[in-house]
């Protein structure tokens, strides 16, 4: 055979044998692919991912060194290839470093001594926001790919890697947001039914309320207790703190209040005994402030107690009267300091506005506040008006007044008028 003949017989063998070389490779590759995709789809935990990684990266690809950073929350960075990295890797300050870094950038390009073992710093980002970083430390000497290949890949199984690990995130961020979601509609729900679904309408006594959570579960409250049939105690109160916390709060709190007002206490006494519980259950930890009263059908007496609350506002023929007598509020001290109490003799025709500090405290866009002096003026000039018409219409001029402003606060309103 001719030399010739030989020698192109031998190209051909090589390139043949190249062809099949990358044809392996790249099945190889195909192979590692479907294998880090199934462990995907079968929702493995990211740190069994993480060694289907290193594996591959290792064995397959001849990579001395790997440092996987998956981004754990806002500010904590987290290595899920451990290995045999020392200490100041795996505590490297990824965002302050990293993160300024979206492209595929030699590790020399960082100017870090800590990092003269890899050779390769890769991102991978998602909605221009870095979730993910690859530390590609030196390849073996195996040439059967090149090293631009060998990253081309690399770069795609760390995207599959790191994407799904925010995948889980945002799946679980998705149903926790579920869960909380049924939670607070129980919670609003609990609350819903806690609050007096119809009021006192007869011979002697006219009520209206309104209640308005600031965000769908809120800390006000208010309830009446039909103690006998001459004797008649409501309340209103604002439970410290919001959401499921002060819903289940308010439902121990209205359980022992509706319990304490049934027995044989003088308000002093059902204040007192009613700190204490609400020092049981809170451990000091929330505060509640209340406005308690009784009143008897036949001696028109109304005896009442203001712990900490806003005072509630009489108006009678004799003017306006602020409900202020009482003590401090409760759950903050083992044993009150101080209870007083407050008696009035209430005229026919006198008007009761209680309220919480939602509706007092609301502001216009210059932070200049309602304040109790707006209530009063809105009383003075429509204290005769049917209740449910008073309450609506004292809504109106405080949204009036806020000019835009959004409430920050719960609103809650209970006006009585004694017949």
């Amino acid at each position: 055979m001719a030399q010739s003949e030989f020698s192109e017989l031998d190209f051909l063998k090589k390139h043949v044998s190249a062809t099949e070389r990358l044809l392996a490779i790249k099945q190889q590759q195909i192979d590692s692919l479907l294998e880090i995709t199934r462990a995907v789809n079968n929702n493995m935990p990211i740190n069994a991912l993480a060694r289907i990684y290193e594996n591959i990266l290792h064995a397959q690809l001849g990579v001395k060194k790997i440092g996987l950073f998956i981004k754990e929350n806002e500010e904590k960075w987290v290595c899920i290839t451990p290995g045999d990295l020392p200490p100041d890797i795996l505590l490297y300050d990824v965002q302050t470093k990293l993160t300024p870094f979206s492209f595929t950038t030699p590790v020399a390009a960082l100017k870090d001594e800590a990092l003269a073992d890899f050779e390769i710093l890769m991102p991978v980002t998602h909605k221009k926001e870095s979730i993910g970083f690859a530390l590609i430390g030196p390849f073996g000497n195996e040439s059967r790919d090149t090293k631009e290949e060998k990253l081309k890949f690399i770069q795609t199984i760390t995207n599959i890697i790191v994407v799904a690990n925010e995948n889980k995130k945002l799946f679980k961020s998705q149903i926790d947001q579920l869960v909380m979601q049924k939670e607070l509609k129980l919670a609003a729900d609990m609350q819903n039914m806690l609050v007096p679904s119809k009021l006192p309408n007869n011979e002697f006594l006219e009520c209206s309320a309104f209640y308005k959570p600031h965000k769908n579960i809120g800390g006000d409250y208010y309830d009446y207790v039909q103690i006998n049939e001459h004797e008649i105690a409501f309340c209103i109160s604002d439970i410290s703190g919001k959401g499921i916390p002060a819903a289940i709060l308010m439902a121990n709190f209205q359980a022992n209040m509706r319990i304490l007002l049934t027995r044989k206490y003088s308000l002093p006494q059902f204040i007192d005994v009613l700190n204490t519980k609400v020092l049981e259950i809170t451990k000091g930890e929330k505060f509640i402030t209340l406005f308690v009263a009784t009143y008897n059908y036949k001696t028109r007496m109304l005896t009442y107690v203001n712990a900490g609350h806003n005072p509630s506002i009489l108006r009678s023929s004799s003017g306006i009267e602020l409900l202020d007598k009482g003590c401090t509020i409760l759950g903050m001290f083992d044993a009150l300091p101080y209870i007083n109490f407050g008696e009035v003799k209430v005229e026919p025709g006198s008007l009761l506005v209680n309220y919480t500090d939602g509706l007092s405290e609301a502001s216009d866009p210059d932070g200049t506040l309602f304040e109790v002096e707006g209530l009063i003026d809105f009383i003075n000039e429509n204290h005769d008006m049917p209740l449910l018409e008073f309450n609506t219409g004292l809504l109106d001029r405080v949204i009036a007044f806020m000019k835009g402003t959004e409430f920050d606060d719960d609103i809650t309103l209970l006006t009585l008028r004694f017949k």
